[in-house]
């Protein structure tokens, strides 16, 4: 803010006079002391008296016209101090009205000062909505420019499609015509082979029904095996019939984490492949047959890094191999025996607590037609 200051100085000149007259009024003092002596001293000289004393009523004559003079300047000196004091008060007084003007001048450009301040900071808020306006219209052009591209871009596209879609049009009805001709032949082959479908039908209906009484002869089998392996294992809790199956306890088998046969389940798998030896030769040739081997595992996952598999599914079917192995080491043919693995994919309990994922750690034997 612009601020206008005028020091008040102070005026000198009235104590200046009165010190000069007060000069003054001491040199004439003086000189009289200095002409009385000198007048004094020069009238007890006998040979210079005379002319001494003619001498000094001559000075004293001078010194009379200079006081005189003396009294006169200090006359005019006074006149003069009395108009310098009234133009000092003149100008005193035109200080005062210069300095309440001042004031009321620096009041103003206080006041305008501001205005211009508030008006510069108003200014400069619009200058900024005006860059903000600029850059937002700046943007909105760069992104027409670039809307427009991408329209002739598309326009070109669309060309591109309209074209293809006119030769791929061209292509179908050409398709489509070697496909009226095709069907049409196709209507031909199909007549010529309805008497080729009917005997096939015959033939199927053979065959299904030939298939009805094998599985039959299974089926019928199937309670004999089961009910021989019952009598074999006697009431063991980890030996338990489900439906068409016989289920094992892995438990008994293996080892937690392991695929290697344990000897108890070596000793189980060879009274169970004693019946299955023996069911081979009940059943007769003529009948297809197969005992399935399912490993099952929980729901726990495989520790990262153990060696041998990498998660449950080759576990089980780790677990199904070496069942069918020792089977096929006790006698079972191997081509009756096909193992394979499910891992944790077909619960029987859903569970988690340990009676549930005991349950679900299994080996299931099933007689079944290939």
């Amino acid at each position: 803010m612009l601020n206008i200051r005028f020091r008040e100085k102070t005026n000198t000149w009235p104590a200046f006079v009165d010190l000069f007259s007060n000069l003054v009024i001491i040199l004439i003092f003086l000189l009289i002391v200095f002409v009385f002596l000198w007048t004094t001293t020069s009238v007890f000289n006998k040979n210079t008296g005379a002319k001494t004393v003619a001498d000094l009523k001559k000075v004293n004559e001078e010194q009379a016209q200079k006081i005189l003079q003396m009294t006169a300047d200090e006359e005019e000196a006074k006149r003069l101090l009395i108009l310098a004091r009234a133009e000092l008060e003149n100008l005193e007084n035109n200080n005062n009205q210069l300095n309440t003007q001042l004031q009321e001048v620096d009041t103003s450009i206080d006041t305008l000062i501001t205005e211009y301040e508030s008006k510069v900071s108003e200014l400069q808020n619009q200058g900024v909505d005006l860059k903000n306006q600029i850059a937002e219209l700046t943007k909105q052009l760069n992104q027409a420019t670039i809307d427009k591209q991408k329209t002739a871009e598309l326009e070109q596209e669309r060309r591109e499609l309209q074209s293809q879609m006119e030769a791929q049009r061209a292509s179908l009805a050409e398709q489509l015509t070697k496909l009226q001709a095709a069907l049409d032949a196709a209507e031909e082959k199909a007549r010529e082979k309805d008497i080729q479908y009917v005997e096939m039908s015959t033939r199927l209906n053979k065959a299904l029904a030939d298939k009805v009484a094998e599985l039959n002869n299974v089926a019928q089998y199937q309670s004999a095996f089961y009910k021989a392996i019952k009598m074999t294992l006697g009431d063991e809790s980890y030996v338990q019939p489900d439906g068409d199956r016989f289920i094992v306890s892995s438990d008994i088998l293996f080892s937690s984490g392991s695929y290697n046969l344990s000897a108890e389940g070596k000793n189980q798998l060879k009274l169970i492949a004693n019946v299955i030896k023996n069911l081979e030769n009940q059943i007769p040739s003529d009948i297809d047959w197969i005992i399935r081997v399912d490993g099952h595992t929980d729901k726990k996952q495989v520790v990262p890094g153990t060696k041998g598999y990498k998660d449950n599914m080759e576990l089980s079917l780790l677990r199904a191999n070496a069942v069918a192995n020792e089977l096929a080491k006790n006698g079972v043919s191997k081509r009756r025996l096909v193992p394979s693995g499910f891992g944790d994919l077909h619960p029987v309990e859903l569970g988690t607590d340990n009676a549930s994922l005991q349950k679900n750690r299994r080996i299931e034997l099933q007689l079944t037609n290939r």
